[in-house]
């Protein structure tokens, strides 16, 4: 259920044609934070429900698709002929360009993460702006030719073009995204268009959103009773004390499920920090459960979790045991399993990355990862309006300061992240290695990309050496899901020649930019690796004792932050386990993924010497080689989201 809004009355409004955009609802949150109304729609909204509706201007958003494939969205032409302002993102400046004669194409080069853009502040659109703004570039056609009655107002580094407008028809066009944090001006960027270019009057203001959601928990609820899934983490934790304000504290029951997948003592320390605040909790041993828990993929049911290699496999088995998990505590709790309801502590994120319809006007967007709180189990009791999810319109730091308004203490709301499935999907498992296609041809183009930098001191560049591993992982690009291949850099270490970590988080954005079997990089810490690609992996299954190894590394990262006050500073710190042998067999690698973000859905890596001491660091991998057996190499994720999403699957 979405959370209503309160009465709009006069206020002006605009519309966010949704093209299937991993943001859609990230444009959203950005025009709200300028006072203005915003409502997201299907990009094939007709022009004639726009203009009755008495809409102001048009956003288009991006999407996964390109605007030249037959299953491209479809789209009202009229749209372009209202005489609203039009702002398109992504793939919908290339529409615009496209609808008016210009043309598309697919290039050789692709941009996905941080770039320079030079933008002409001329037009209204930057108005305000430098000639060089850093934005977040993630797309794989360009535009070719410009559309008539068009100019080009922005070229990235590449030379492609970033940014289009014609004032006479009012429109602009921007090929980054202006919505998300990376894009460090892109609130001049709306503010420029919602306030110059359409002339609102920015009136659009509500109540506390902490009200909103009490009175739609009440709403909901009425006088059933609610069993509330709680994890421990920020989410599960705010969701948790939003219905013990809204709600007579004895129709609640908060559920902890041990998956097996925890941290170290964490089902232990969840239950001691929640009874600290008043929250009695019921916690269930469920291992054997998950271990061998199935779910249906089609028309199928799918192996075990305990053999399952799949990423996607692993999340709905996760998900879906969760809810069976669910069914049979609501009886042990005596609720009445047909009219009882399940509150969990889903965030916009969450919902995103799932392609849930709830946060899309489309069905267009691309699933990135299915969520454990949004399985097709999930969406079967939420379309009986039997799952209640007040968060759902939040982001983690929106979330985080609604935690400190309902009075949660500190260290509660400023935990770090850790996912519902928990250490099952940190860790990379697979049956056999994964290497792309024509392998040895691609890690000779990774060694060319280096080969080919441009840097001030070359004898750094002669450094780096690059190395194709045989494992793959999640992530996005162009607003899609992608799987890819996973590569490493190590440092040769000539003497009174230290690492230089600028260099390596260059070179790791380049990689994918042009080696587009690759969509993460990481840094192999110690001597250089001598091989450009690698064959062999260990078999790795989710397997106590695989579990066991992860936890046991986990617990020495999350310790020696700990101590060195690095919690808030830095987003979230994954852990992750990957099959990778590094030549040596039976072994495996750790990859640290220290990152930094305030919306959750784009980011950058902690950099290494600056945002991150170079001495933790080391100590974090010396105190893993010594004391976790098994464990070949420790590496450190060096890639931005986009191309790669937080978590590794």
């Amino acid at each position: 259920m979405e959370i209503p809004s309160t009465s709009v009355g006069n206020s002006e409004q605009i519309v966010i044609l949704d093209a299937g955009a991993q943001y859609a609802k990230v444009i959203d949150r950005r025009v709200r934070e300028q006072a203005v109304h915003s409502i997201i729609l299907p990009l094939d909204t007709p022009a004639s429900q726009i203009i009755e509706s008495g809409y102001k201007a048009i956003i288009i958003s991006g999407g996964p698709e390109s605007v030249n494939s037959n299953s491209s969205p479809k789209y009202d032409p009229l749209i372009f002929s209202t005489g609203l302002p039009i702002l398109g993102i992504c793939y919908g400046m290339q529409l615009l360009n496209k609808v008016h004669g210009g043309t598309v194409v697919q290039k050789s080069v692709r941009e996905d993460g941080v770039f320079d853009v030079q933008v002409n502040n001329t037009s209204p659109l930057f108005t305000g702006l430098g000639e060089e703004e850093s934005t977040l570039l993630t797309h794989g056609d360009s535009i070719d030719r410009i559309a008539e009655g068009f100019r080009c107002i922005g070229r990235s580094t590449s030379g492609v073009v970033a940014a289009i407008d014609s004032v006479e028809k009012n429109m602009f066009g921007v090929q980054f995204h202006p919505e998300v944090d990376l894009t460090i001006n892109g609130w001049k960027i709306f503010d420029n268009f919602l306030f110059r270019i359409a002339h609102l009057r920015g009136d659009y203001t509500m109540d506390s959103r902490k009200e909103m959601a009490l009175a739609a928990i009440r709403k909901q609820v009425g006088d059933a009773s609610v069993l509330t899934l709680v994890s421990g983490g920020v989410d599960s934790t705010v969701c948790t004390a939003l219905l013990r304000e809204a709600l007579p504290h004895d129709r609640i029951f908060a559920l902890h499920v041990d998956s097996g997948f925890m941290r170290k003592n964490e089902s232990k320390s969840v239950q001691t920090a929640l009874e600290n605040i008043g929250v009695e909790l019921t916690v269930t041993n469920s291992w054997d459960t998950f271990r061998n828990g199935q779910a249906m993929i089609g028309e199928e049911m799918s192996e075990t979790l305990g053999v399952t290699v799949d990423p996607e496999v692993k999340r709905k088995i996760i998900g879906d045991t969760f809810m069976n998990i669910c069914d049979i505590e609501v009886v042990k709790f005596g609720l009445d399993p047909t009219t009882c309801f399940l509150a969990q502590g889903t965030l916009r994120p969450d919902l995103i990355e799932s392609a849930s319809h709830l946060v899309s006007g489309s069905g267009n967007a691309d699933c990135i990862k299915t969520h454990h709180n949004d399985t097709q189990l999930v969406r079967a009791l939420r379309s009986q309006g039997r799952i209640i999810e007040p968060l759902q319109d939040y982001h983690k730091d929106e979330v985080r300061k609604l935690g400190i308004d309902l009075g949660l203490p500190e260290f509660l709301v400023w935990r770090q992240p850790f996912p519902g499935p928990g250490l099952a999907i940190r860790i990379l498992c697979a049956n056999h290695p994964y290497l792309p296609d024509d392998a040895p041809v691609v890690a000779k183009e990774l060694s060319s990309v280096v080969s080919s930098f441009s840097y001030e001191n070359e004898s750094h560049i002669k450094n780096i050496v690059t190395t194709l591993i045989p494992c793959r992982s999640v992530g996005v690009q162009g607003d899609a899901r992608s799987y890819k291949s996973l590569c490493a850099l190590s440092w040769k270490g000539i003497e009174g020649c230290p690492i230089n970590w600028p260099l390596m988080l260059q070179v790791a954005k380049e990689i994918p930019k042009r080696v587009h079997e690759i969509n993460r990089v990481i840094f192999v810490f110690g001597e250089a690796l001598e091989n450009d690609l690698f064959q062999t992996i260990t078999p790795t299954h989710l397997e106590q004792s695989v579990i066991d190894t992860l936890r046991s590394a986990d617990a020495i990262v999350n310790e020696i932050l700990l101590k060195a006050n690095l919690s808030q500073k830095l987003s979230q710190v994954p852990v992750i386990l990957f099959p990778a042998d590094f030549g040596v067999a039976g072994k495996r690698g750790i990859a640290l993924r220290p990152f930094i973000t305030r919306d959750f859905m784009t980011g950058l890596p902690a950099e290494p010497g600056k945002d991150v001491d170079l001495g933790i660091l080391h100590e974090i991998v010396r105190r893993i080689l010594n004391e976790v057996p098994g464990i070949a190499r420790v590496s450190y994720d060096l890639t931005s989201k986009p191309p790669a999403t937080t978590e590794w699957e």
